[in-house]
């Protein structure tokens, strides 16, 4: 197996381990589940995932295979594009059993990769870590496997981020008892966006100007505003003003007739509900 692999992971799969290890069994201490997604050259990104409900005993482990298999035909009637790319177990280590649950994904799928997640928040972190299972041995002698740790990222789609940014509003929100965070309008949506990109580019300024003075500075941040500054168009302020007011009323022009299908759909409805009784 090749080690130059990387593993790109959804937080919405964070999201579902560790909802299903507060669900857990009480006389369970880790979970696993089947993790699922793509993997295209040396790329595994991982964007589902379910549980699969288990027992570890000392000498063997007992999952319910079956249920694995039905959870996972039903996923891809949903979603066909999505396939299983390995597992994910609960804890900062890899146990004596992991090797016997890997081998049954090995033959469900080419090359799985192994998650684990520290939902027990050693060193006050939830720990996030990837590896793929080595063949060991010796020509016909006594074979086994080791777990080798490969790079592993989070990655987010757009739509994932605006919701991680809501999920972050909430903790500071005061706890359980408090009320709950509203997504908010698209202009406030955009207001937050400009402020935040405003504040961006302040430090960014500060930053180069900072650098142009001679306080020390990382040449891979220098690459990386210029390559930001080679990337804007350039234009002049009034040619800006106008491409941006046109696009911005091509924008209200979707969202108007948008409105109007609405209303005429919703219309049709009453109209039919009247005329069927």
């Amino acid at each position: 197996m090749a080690l130059n692999i990387s593993v790109k992971v959804h937080p919405v799969v964070l999201f579902q381990i560790v909802d299903a290890y507060e669900r857990r069994n009480a006389d369970s201490h880790r979970v696993i589940g089947t993790l699922l997604g793509t993997s295209d050259k040396g790329v595994v990104e991982v964007t589902n995932c379910f549980c699969v409900p288990h027992k570890e005993h000392a000498d063997q482990v007992e999952a319910e295979l079956n249920y694995a298999m039905d959870v996972y035909e039903l996923n891809r009637r949903v979603n066909s594009s999505e396939s299983i790319v390995g597992w994910w177990a609960t804890g900062n280590e890899v146990t004596n059993h992991s090797s016997v649950i890997h081998e049954y994904y090995s033959r469900e799928c080419r090359e799985p990769v192994h998650v684990t997640l520290d939902t027990s928040l050693a060193g006050g972190r939830m720990g996030l870590r990837a590896y793929v299972c080595v063949p060991l041995g010796v020509p016909n002698g006594k074979q086994g496997c080791m777990f080798t740790p490969v790079d592993v990222t989070l990655t987010c789609y757009e739509p994932e981020i605006v919701g991680l940014q809501v999920c972050q509003k909430t903790v500071s929100g005061g706890g359980r008892g408090s009320s709950g965070v509203a997504a908010g309008s698209d202009l406030a949506q955009v207001m937050s966006a400009a402020s935040s990109l405003e504040s961006l580019l302040e430090q960014a300024l500060q930053y180069a100007d900072g650098a142009a003075a001679g306080a020390p500075a990382d040449a891979e941040a220098g690459r990386a505003l210029l390559q930001l500054a080679h990337s804007a168009p350039d234009l002049a302020k009034d040619t800006f003003s106008d491409a941006f007011a046109s696009s911005v009323k091509d924008l209200l022009m979707v969202v108007t007739l948008a409105q109007l299908i609405k209303t005429q759909l919703q219309l049709n409805e009453k109209l039919t509900l009247l005329t069927s009784q």
